[in-house]
C-alpha cells in the first residue's frame, strides 16, 4: 500500500463529502447550512489542490482543473456569504443563501467529477 495514495484519497474524498454535508439542507435556510462546515470544505479543497500540483500527467492536469473550480466556487461562495453578513444591510436573505449554498453546488460537482477520475484512474492503473 502506498501511504502518499492513501493521504491523497483520503483528502479528495474527505473535501466532496465536507463539500457535500455544507450543501445538504433547505437551500434558502441559512441555519441548515454551518459557515465553519464552508471553511471546512475550503481548507480542505485547497490542501487537495496542492496536493494535485505535483502530478504532471493528463489526468493530472484535469484533476487539478476541477479542484481549481471547486476553490473558486468555494471561495466565492465564502465572499458573499461575508458581504451579506458584515456589509449589505439585508444580512443573509433567502435570495443571498440561495446564491451560496448554489455555488457550493458547482465546487460539489467538480468535486464529484474529481473522485470519479480518480478512481477511474486507479481502477485503469491496476490492470
Amino acid at each position: 500500500m502506498n501511504l502518499e495514495k492513501v493521504v491523497f484519497a483520503f483528502f479528495i474524498v474527505l473535501a466532496l463529502t465536507l463539500n457535500f454535508g455544507f450543501f445538504l439542507g433547505e437551500i434558502e435556510q441559512p441555519e441548515h447550512h454551518n459557515i465553519y462546515e464552508l471553511f471546512a470544505a475550503i481548507i480542505i479543497n485547497l490542501i487537495a489542490t496542492i496536493m494535485k500540483l505535483g502530478d504532471r500527467s493528463h489526468i493530472g492536469s484535469v484533476l487539478l482543473a476541477t479542484s481549481l473550480v471547486a476553490d473558486l466556487h468555494l471561495i466565492s461562495a465564502a465572499v458573499v456569504w461575508g458581504f451579506a453578513a458584515h456589509i449589505f444591510a439585508t444580512g443573509l436573505s433567502p435570495e443571498i443563501m440561495s446564491t451560496i449554498v448554489s455555488l457550493s453546488g458547482g465546487a460539489l460537482l467538480a468535486n464529484l467529477i474529481s473522485v470519479i477520475l480518480f478512481v477511474s484512474d486507479t481502477v485503469v492503473t491496476r490492470r
